[in-house]
């Protein structure tokens, strides 16, 4: 099994640049540790947590249209429609459907898919 670790998009609008050039088409990779964690650091996250979003997505995409370079002033010059649609991308290729293992019940023998979740706490 290969793991895709880069996804092509389409933003709805598009980022028009200085120079008026439209710019739809996109990569953005999957997030690391780091992608998340270092700009928590940032004073303009400290200031307004909301901008944690516009940071982590000019980490994250890779390319949009022709532009040589992405940062926090591409992100911040998008549509709203457009960083909308980018936030719920990267909340879909970096979500983690959780593990399910096929299982029987031990009495009847019915037999059911039961959700692993690794993440939450158990009561012991």
């Amino acid at each position: 099994m290969v793991l895709t670790t880069e996804h092509s998009f389409e933003l709805p609008r598009g980022y028009v640049d200085m120079e008026g050039n439209l710019h739809r088409r996109g990569v953005m990779r999957l997030a690391t540790a780091s992608d998340e964690i270092l700009p928590m650091r940032d004073p303009r996250v400290q200031q307004n947590p909301s901008y944690l979003t516009i940071i982590l997505l000019a980490r994250v995409i890779t390319k949009l249209g022709e532009l040589s370079m992405i940062d926090t002033h591409t992100i911040e010059g998008m549509f709203t429609a457009d960083l909308a649609y980018l936030q719920n991308f990267y909340r879909s290729i970096n979500e983690m459907d959780e593990p399910s293992v096929q299982v029987a019940c031990p009495k009847c023998g019915h037999e059911y898919e039961m959700k692993m979740d690794f993440l939450s706490q158990s009561q012991v």
